[in-house]
């Protein structure tokens, strides 16, 4: 987010590329752990097409996409990322989007995880319409958006829910974290657990 002269931090919505990353996030968080040098992997990721990108300019904003998530998490994180299982990275990566993105932090928060605790499973995209009318009246750069890009976002952002394996058949599903990525999760403050749909006591797996 930035800080515009009226005082109120405004959300960057740029997160149309890619979906979830995580098979890009094992090749970027490898080359990185090797050379600590954010600039470098990205320079990497493009000279040899790691990501397998079509074109030059879709090469050049996935391998961007992918480090500007990545430079979200720790070092342990990433450690972690490279050894776990699919679902641990998916909630590493999810968790990562909603650091870069305040706006899907927010959608992660506030209706995601709240809705789960209430019982409330059912997601759709009016909920996601509700909460951009309702972030509207303080982050008047979502009225700003056209249609059609405010749709490929909300696609996006389903997807992304998806595949992180928080949504199925529109219902939120309980993240099953497990003990090393609750760890991390709880090790910021406030804990990040927050991003994930899970209740207290229930949320651990072995």
């Amino acid at each position: 987010m930035s800080t515009s002269a009226r005082g109120y931090s405004r959300y960057a919505m740029s997160f149309s590329t890619g979906t979830l990353l995580s098979r890009e996030s094992m090749i970027a968080a490898s080359l990185y752990l090797d050379t600590e040098d954010w600039a470098a992997v990205r320079g990497r990721l493009n000279a040899e097409n790691l990501l397998q990108a079509r074109t030059a300019s879709s090469r050049d904003r996935l391998a961007r996409e992918v480090v500007q998530r990545l430079a979200t998490l720790t070092e342990t994180e990433l450690r972690l990322l490279v050894e776990a299982g699919p679902s641990e990275r998916s909630h590493l990566m999810w968790v990562a989007a909603c650091r870069r993105y305040a706006f899907i932090g927010d959608f992660a928060e506030e209706v995601v995880r709240e809705r789960f605790l209430l019982l409330t499973p059912a997601l759709g995209y009016a909920e996601f319409d509700s909460f951009v009318r309702g972030k509207s009246l303080w982050h008047p750069e979502l009225a700003e958006l056209k249609p059609s890009t405010l749709q490929k976002l909300r696609s996006n952002l389903f997807r992304m829910l998806a595949d992180a394996g928080l949504l199925a058949n529109g219902e939120i599903t309980q993240a099953m974290v497990s003990q090393r990525v609750l760890d991390v999760l709880n090790a910021r403050v406030p804990s990040d657990l927050r991003f994930l749909p899970t209740r207290a006591g229930q949320e651990v797996t072995l």
